[in-house]
């Protein structure tokens, strides 16, 4: 249980807890980051392995530059691939998006080949990878998404963050699949919310619809748009028992509960409804598709047209059995998501 192993990506918002239980299970983590020397991204990794069992050593590294991970991967059993760009609102999908996720998981995963050490993968992908809109999983076998399935309907132009995640679990089955030394893992999460141990880490993609539910943007009610949500703290756990479960295998959908934006707004009001304006009731999606563009660029009338009032359903029974991986309930996940961001100063009141 004292292997040596790899987390690219170490700073980011999953990858932060991740670290957080190797060190304290007293493995000690080769940190790939675009930049050891700003303290500035590491404190809160450096804080955390203080007084743990673990330690941290730090590897410069960039997705798009060919062979970087090399050095850091010298020695590591294991491989954690969490390093990709998570963002909706981008000006160039192809060099923002496609890239960084195709071209960075390839360059991981070609030198995991080129290293006798490793022996096992395991590669942050996402539902996306799975689905495009809730509307996919009318389409699913008994109306519900399994690992059995592929999104097919993501592209350059229509939610290329879907279409990157895509590419890029495919371009990683691709590599595994052309060497027979180490196998592959995927984690496919959901919407991920929960504490981030990093306080900067509330500017990530995943806390934007939060910040829309308690800063007044839909106080006049809030979409039904049919989502996954998991808590960041689950997939952590589910990453590092993928690593050290030897039977685990495939493809594991990481999605505690199928729910809707409206849902995950109503556990904030016994806790928060007095002091902030969360919406209390739906918008009429008729209503959406006048005014959603206008609220945010990406509520588009075709996506809202694909997503509000749709139920979204995954099978997370793969995961429970195999990983044993339990699930907390969701008024948790969203009242400690919501309060990161009241204390990151993010409301004004």
């Amino acid at each position: 249980m004292s292997k040596t192993v790899l987390v690219t990506g170490a700073t980011g918002y999953v990858a932060g807890w991740l670290v957080k239980k190797l060190v304290e299970e007293g493995h000690t983590v080769h940190a790939a980051v675009r930049n050891p020397e700003n303290k500035k991204k590491t404190q809160h990794l450096d804080t955390m392995a203080e007084n743990a069992k673990g330690s941290i050593k730090y590897f410069k590294s960039d997705l798009l530059e060919e062979g970087s991970y090399k050095e850091a991967m010298q020695g590591c059993e294991i491989v954690f691939h969490t390093a990709s760009p998570f963002s909706t609102d981008v000006k160039n999908p192809q060099k923002d998006l496609i890239e960084p996720a195709e071209q960075g998981t390839a360059n991981v995963l070609n030198s995991a080949k080129e290293t006798s050490s490793v022996k096992r993968v395991v590669l942050t992908s996402s539902c996306a990878a799975i689905y495009t809109d809730a509307i996919d999983c009318q389409e699913a076998p008994n109306r519900m998404l399994t690992e059995d399935l592929w999104n097919t309907t993501a592209s350059l132009d229509y939610q290329p963050y879907s279409y990157s995640k895509t590419l890029a679990e495919k371009k990683a089955w691709e590599i595994a699949n052309s060497q027979d030394r180490w196998d592959l893992v995927t984690i496919n999460p959901s919407l991920v919310m929960g504490p981030p141990l990093n306080p900067k880490a509330t500017t990530s993609e995943s806390f934007n619809i939060l910040k829309q539910i308690g800063d007044g943007t839909f106080k006049m009610g809030a979409p039904k748009m049919g989502i996954g949500l998991v808590d960041v703290r689950e997939v952590a756990d589910a990453h590092y028992k993928a690593a050290f479960v030897e039977e685990a295998q495939g493809r594991y959908i990481t999605s505690a509960h199928n729910t809707n934006m409206l849902e995950m707004a109503k556990t904030l009001l016994p806790k928060y409804g007095e002091q902030y304006p969360i919406p209390k009731s739906a918008i009429k999606k008729w209503v959406l598709i006048l005014f959603g563009p206008l609220l945010n660029k990406l509520l588009s009338r075709n996506f809202i047209k694909k997503n509000v009032n749709i139920e979204w359903k995954a099978d997370n029974s793969k995961i429970k059995k195999e990983l044993g991986i339990k699930f907390r309930p969701m008024q948790e996940t969203m009242e400690d998501s919501f309060q990161a961001l009241i204390d990151a100063g993010i409301f004004k009141k």
